[in-house]
């Protein structure tokens, strides 16, 4: 993209209504735009990080056997009535009436839809398990939407379902999209503890919350510091092995991590005081085990092993790809703008060229810039190099490659890592070197 002819709209200033760095530096960096309280446009260099996020939850999902589907924002008021949630969810669930006055919702989540969708298609114990997601928009009538996207009322979210024949099956699964969060977060450059947590209106009894570490998290948290110290990602858990998901689950868990709502304060006198860390996080993902709650309640059953009707063991699975942008940013920033991990930026690097109309400099930059031009953002502006420079620091591109006449003569390229701010001289050769990798 030439940042020239881009809907790149940057803030020079820090807007008021801003009171959270990420809902700062996203409407700075022209990321997204408020069209009404806690909803936004998706502006495109934030969508392209949201598509990079959302990718990569995909292929993780994808790797643990989950089918991608998607199903509508409205929903129908009856499968909400069968559960019983209607009434009890509360007043965050937009309700409304259609022509014919039939009530609807913009949904807040999907346990309904997708029980009812399986109990349409599936019949038999034999077609056991599914693991079924989506990765869709959602809405919520938060009371109070504040911090951007972090608490808006409109959200993207991957949400997957699990199906199985008994509790045994249904905890395997649980374990399994537990080292997938654990495999996708490390992808995206964060770290996210699996804590302990309330299952909230979802229902259930084994639920676990990742948070991102963050001063400006809305929980509490507790956690023993091994946890921070040790590798979970588990590269050598079998799927589909039991035993080595029982292995991997039971090292995760025996240490202690909690948030304030579960705080267990004799457990955690337990801990060595060395090891013990409390802060705040922000939740980027959720998993609950909750057994047979909706095909109970909405009488959706197989034919099990005896022929007797069977209703299978659920599991629910969020991630909040929307939220992971803001939560990224709050944990991966300074006081120049954002630094992107490679896996999710808008833009894997930045070319700027600090003097336009000088030849040399111009057949540099147009031939780094034809190397990858879906994934480089070249700064083709007539404007003064330090506007160039803040720009690039704000976007937070991992790498700014950046040619000025001094260097090109020699057909040399200045390299910057965002990240650290080291600075290289390399060949042009090396640059594009560089371009493939970061693009692998």
């Amino acid at each position: 993209m030439r940042l020239s002819r881009s809907f790149l709209p940057t803030l020079k200033e820090n807007p008021a209504e801003a009171q959270i760095t990420s809902h700062r530096l996203m409407l700075r960096a022209g990321m997204i735009r408020q069209t009404a309280a806690g909803i936004y446009a998706w502006l495109p260099a934030g969508l392209r990080v949201l598509r990079h996020i959302a990718n990569i939850v995909r292929h993780e999902q994808d790797a643990v056997g989950a089918q991608e589907l998607l199903m509508p924002t409205m929903q129908s008021a009856d499968l909400w009535k069968r559960s019983g949630r209607y009434d009890a969810y509360g007043p965050e669930m937009l309700r409304i009436r259609d022509r014919h006055e039939r009530d609807m919702l913009f949904g807040p989540t999907n346990e309904e839809m997708i029980t009812d969708l399986f109990g349409q298609a599936v019949k038999s114990y034999k077609e056991l398990p599914q693991v079924l997601y989506q990765i869709q928009w959602k809405f919520r009538d938060e009371v109070r939407p504040r911090f951007g996207v972090m608490r808006g009322r409109e959200f993207y979210m991957k949400d997957a379902y699990s199906f199985d024949l008994d509790h045994d099956a249904a905890v395997d699964t649980y374990r399994r999209m537990m080292l997938a969060y654990l495999r996708t977060f490390q992808r995206l450059g964060v770290r996210a503890i699996p804590m302990r947590a309330d299952t909230g209106p979802i229902g259930g009894e084994l639920s676990h919350e990742f948070l991102i570490l963050a001063p400006t998290g809305e929980s509490g948290v507790f956690f023993d510091s091994a946890l921070e110290d040790q590798d979970w990602l588990g590269e050598n858990v079998d799927l589909n092995d039991r035993a080595s998901l029982e292995k991997f689950f039971t090292g995760m868990t025996s240490f202690y991590a909690a948030t304030d709502e579960m705080h267990d304060a004799e457990a955690w006198a337990k801990v060595p005081a060395e090891r013990q860390r409390e802060g705040r996080g922000i939740e980027v993902g959720h998993i609950f085990n909750f057994g047979r709650k909706y095909t109970q309640s909405m009488d959706i059953a197989v034919s099990g092993p005896d022929g007797a009707p069977l209703y299978p063991e659920m599991g629910s699975y969020g991630i909040g790809v929307s939220r992971l942008v803001a939560a990224i940013i709050e944990a991966s920033h300074d006081d120049n703008g954002i630094i992107w991990p490679a896996s999710v930026a808008p833009f894997r690097a930045a070319i700027i060229n600090l003097k336009n109309g000088d030849a040399q400099c111009d057949a540099i930059c147009e031939k780094l810039y034809a190397a990858a031009p879906d994934d480089l953002l070249y700064d083709d502006r007539a404007e003064r190099a330090g506007a160039k420079f803040a720009d690039a620091d704000l976007l937070g591109h991992p790498w700014q490659l950046i040619v000025g006449p001094r260097g090109a003569k020699d057909g040399k390229v200045e390299v910057k890592n965002r990240r650290t701010g080291e600075r290289t001289e390399e060949t042009v050769d090396a640059a594009l070197a560089l371009i493939a990798k970061i693009r692998a």
